[in-house]
């Protein structure tokens, strides 16, 4: 008790919703809570990962999907979930409470449970993972801890997607690891790290077995002698230890448990069928004692173990149970119940002293036959060629078979190295052990991602850039652009075009309206000006100014004089007064050279008529006229 009030994490509130009010169990993957929902104010059960697991992005990128995919199963015997978050270095999932107790409890206490109750418990625990498979999604860690057995007789399963967050993260690809509880692990999940459908189905076999005989099929001093006996050994019939027990329930187990994944029903749901086939052809149960109860369970879990991929290395087991599961009776048969009261037997006598070379032959004995069995385990093994990634399928799947192996294909992922319809990885990996004559899986290449281009167009600049960036493409260059139609500032076309697809790592290049085109009216009369700006409803400006360039009347400069402006923007025009308005010379009584030298430096122009004299007697105009004027003087 004083550990469980001592978790640090007891009291606090998780996401400013979940008050953590107890710890139930810890296992290898996290520890459960009893929480409450404060928002809707009911009683959860909190799983909170392993911070070793939480550190790992991703694992946490992979949780969060499996999490929505677990969200998404809605079935009576599939422990509810409602919620995933992170508080801090806190990630957790908030799931159904279910006030009872496991199957492993139940197995501790009573051991084999018969046929007319084994086979309603695993009925449940297959459609739970029947309502799984028909969402595509797979368990991976199918075991008695995860079969939560209410108070109320309702059988359900949980922890549905976490294995496959675990296998998939960085936590075990960087050391070669495989997630699993090692006694129910199906061989492709030893060999090959891999799993579908049929590996729960193989697990729900070996859990059925067990429930029948009260133990599982294969024990050894170590996980990996446990994981060599599921890939050489068959399943025996349950009843091999259970003499008396029907052929239909030997079959039911050994067709589930198949070492190949070709020999087992191709999901939980076709099992179901067996199942239930089976149970029909079992005799009527004995009369129940009246004070028989109902299974019940409480918040419990066994770690998951993690094991090495690779046989040469050393076993990694992570976590320690917090009871012992038994592991099978006495060599002449399955170990009766014992009843709570009753007296236990006689405490063992006293042993007497075994002789020391006695032990150093019995421990030379057991290091030959380890020895013996890691090099028979090895001899059926063989190193994954390399050659095999970057070329077609095609050519890897002859190369694959040339060297005696059997070629399943995996699912098509993207990659921007490898070209499509070309292989891009295998599993297992080049360099990796295999069973001799195994199965290999080739994962072919859809090529780099394509994504559409997303429509833009009429947006902002900056809206523009931030859907361009959310569709995972990246905003290229900026240019501006006259438009009619499209108001200044917002997006006229992007290139690509919308809709059009390209590389996930490629830019998309944005044109910008600046508004509707300004023509260029300098030189024209101030009428046809003021026409060609309104009829692209600009507004008008008019000033005036005297001009030696430019006639009276017409535009000699505008602003903007080029680009473009919004509808409804004015446009400044300055128009022509003509010259500027000048005095000119008296040139009266001048000899009419000096006259017309005078009136030149002035800037006129001079009309010279000379009748006979040389002295100027008229001139036209006088006062004051336009610069440049044309000025007539007379000679007489």
């Amino acid at each position: 008790m004083g550990t469980i009030l001592s978790d640090p994490l007891v009291g606090h509130v998780l996401d400013g919703r979940y008050r953590v009010e107890s710890r139930l169990a810890r296992g290898g993957m996290g520890t459960v809570y009893l929480a409450l929902d404060t928002r809707l104010d009911r009683t959860v059960a909190l799983k909170v990962m392993n911070p070793t697991l939480a550190d790992d992005e991703e694992f946490v990128h992979r949780f969060i999907g499996e999490a929505k995919s677990a969200a998404r199963l809605s079935h009576p015997n599939v422990v509810g979930v409602y919620d995933q978050g992170r508080d801090g270095s806190h990630l957790f999932l908030a799931m159904e409470f279910v006030p009872g107790r496991t199957l492993r409890d139940l197995l501790n206490e009573r051991g084999p449970l018969g046929p007319h109750r084994a086979l309603p418990i695993i009925e449940a625990v297959l459609a739970a993972l029947g309502a799984a498979h028909r969402a595509d999604l797979v368990h991976r860690d199918v075991k008695p801890e995860n079969v939560l057995l209410a108070d109320d007789g309702q059988v359900k399963v949980t922890d549905f997607g976490l294995a496959r967050a675990v296998v998939s993260s960085n936590h075990t690809k960087t050391s070669g690891l495989l997630i699993g509880t090692v006694g129910y692990l199906s061989p492709e999940q030893v060999e090959h790290g891999v799993a579908d459908q049929r590996s729960d189905v193989y697990a729900a076999g070996v859990m059925l077995f067990e429930l029948l005989t009260g133990r599982r099929p294969f024990d050894g001093e170590t996980p990996l002698a446990v994981a060599y006996k599921h890939v050489n050994n068959s399943v025996p019939p349950p009843s091999s230890l259970m003499p008396g027990l029907p052929p239909a329930l030997d079959d039911l187990v050994v067709r589930a448990t198949g070492r190949e994944p070709a020999q087992r029903p191709a999901d939980a749901n076709e099992l179901l069928g067996v199942a239930i086939a089976a149970r029909r052809t079992l005799p009527p149960p004995p009369p129940a004692p009246e004070n028989a109860d109902h299974l019940a369970i409480a918040g419990g879990e066994m770690p998951t173990e993690v094991i090495r991929r690779d046989v040469h290395d050393t076993l990694v087991v992570p976590g320690t149970p917090t009871y012992t599961p038994p592991l099978g009776g006495p060599p002449g048969g399955p170990r009766a119940p014992v009843r709570a009261g009753a007296p236990g037997p006689p405490p063992p006598a006293r042993s007497r002293r075994i002789p020391r070379n006695a032990l150093l032959a019995g421990v030379l004995a057991l290091v030959v036959l380890a020895g013996t069995a890691l090099l028979g385990f090895l001899m059926l093994m063989t190193e994954v060629p390399n050659g095999l990634t970057g070329i077609t399928m095609q050519a890897a799947t002859a190369k694959a078979e040339q060297m005696g192996l059997r070629v399943e294909v995996g699912p098509a992922r993207n990659s921007d190295e490898v070209p499509k319809n070309h292989v891009m990885a295998t599993d297992p990996a080049a360099g990796d052990m295999m069973r001799r004559g195994g199965t290999i899986t080739l994962i072919p290449s859809k090529g780099p991602r394509m994504i559409p281009v997303p429509d833009v167009r009429g947006e902002e600049l900056k809206d523009a850039k931030s859907l361009i960036r959310e569709a995972g493409l990246t905003p290229g260059k900026v240019r501006r652009a006259s438009s009619i139609s499209v108001p200044k500032g917002e997006v006229i076309r992007t290139s690509p075009a919308a809709g059009e697809k390209i590389r996930h790592d490629s830019t998309v290049r944005i044109v910008v309206s600046r508004g509707v085109p300004i023509p260029d009216v300098r030189g024209t009369l101030l009428e046809e000006a003021e026409k060609a700006l309104k009829e692209r409803g600009f507004d008008i400006d008019v000033t005036e100014k005297y001009s030696e360039a430019y006639p009276k009347g017409r535009v000699v400069a505008q602003d903007p004089a080029r680009g473009g402006a919004a509808k409804g923007s004015t446009i400044s025009l300055t128009v022509s007064k003509g010259p500027p308005m000048v005095t000119v010379p008296d040139v009266l009584g001048m000899p009419i050279d000096e006259a017309t030298e005078r009136l030149e430096d002035a800037g006129f122009q001079v009309k010279e008529h000379q009748f006979g004299g040389d002295r100027v007697r008229l001139q036209r105009p006088t006062g004051r006229v336009p610069k440049g004027s044309t000025i007539t003087i007379v000679a007489l």
